[in-house]
């Protein structure tokens, strides 16, 4: 299938569409317990699927363990070429909560875990989700890299990591992606994202539409969506797009139509100028 925004290969030999969608939002409020429709959640994750999603994002921690249940239920048995993507290393002892945990012991729990909820021989990407202070960085890689080297990871990616730190990750393991918080208010991971597309590797932003905040930057984003018959969110989407080519945003919503909505950003293709004005 030819997609707009084309395609990139994982750790060069999963291609995934570039434009992915992020299983954040299909939990409780505040990312707390079952969803509060859990048939529309059901359906928006099919629905991913349907409208050309290849890569699905979710976490251990997102319920927790709500969205991979809800996942494994929509999709499994899985279409042939879908990656899902989770991630390990927070732990939620309450609403509101995220304790880091990178202990090689807890990982290699919480990996197991995610294979029985998502009913996965294999995980084609694991992440570990945040670093943690109290462990040594080459500890926790060290027990991502058991696990891949014993058939239940396929790729190692990490999350809310500097350039220093996976330089380090590197070391120990290969790291196919890097997923930080980026989008046009946010560039606090500009030096990472430069750093992915010298090393091929994925740059997976979160909150790419900015929790809905990008609103705040005024009229010029209505200005250049109006101009391209869009909404300021798909233009934001296909300003990342643009970005990098190592680029892979996973917008996430509970709604068909915004999900429907967010897929439309792959067929913009901004011109040199909006792009440079909008990063400005």
């Amino acid at each position: 299938m030819n997609f707009p925004e084309g395609t990139f290969a994982l750790g060069g030999d999963l291609e995934v569409r570039r434009l992915g969608f992020g299983a954040m939002r299909i939990t409780g409020s505040g990312v707390w317990g079952e969803p509060k429709d859990r048939d529309e959640a059901m359906r928006v994750v099919r629905g991913a699927v349907e409208l050309g999603v290849t890569l699905i994002d979710t976490a251990d921690s997102y319920g927790p363990e709500v969205s991979e249940r809800l996942i494994a239920q929509a999709l499994s048995p899985y279409r042939r070429g879908l990656v899902i993507a989770t991630k390990g290393g927070y732990t939620r002892p309450g609403p509101g909560r995220w304790v880091p945990d990178g202990r090689p012991e807890h990982l290699k729990f919480a990996c197991e875990g995610s294979l029985r909820r998502l009913r996965l021989d294999r995980i084609d990407l694991y992440q570990m989700h945040v670093p943690d202070p109290r462990i040594p960085i080459e500890d926790s890689m060290g027990a991502l890299a058991e696990l891949r080297d014993a058939g239940k990871i396929r790729h190692v990616g990490v999350s809310n990591f500097s350039v220093a730190q996976i330089k380090r990750a590197l070391a120990i393991v290969p790291i196919v992606s890097v997923q930080n918080s980026y989008n046009l208010s946010d560039r606090s991971s500009e030096q990472v994202i430069d750093f992915c597309a010298g090393e091929n590797i994925a740059f997976i932003p979160y909150f790419p539409l900015a929790m809905g905040s990008l609103a705040k930057r005024g009229s010029h984003l209505r200005s250049v969506a109006a101009r391209y018959k869009a909404t300021p969110g798909q233009i934001a989407l296909a300003w990342l797009l643009q970005r990098s080519p190592t680029m892979l945003p996973i917008p996430g919503t509970s709604s068909i139509d915004h999900l429907e909505e967010n897929m439309k950003a792959a067929a913009i293709r901004l011109s040199d100028e909006d792009f440079a004005a909008l990063g400005n």
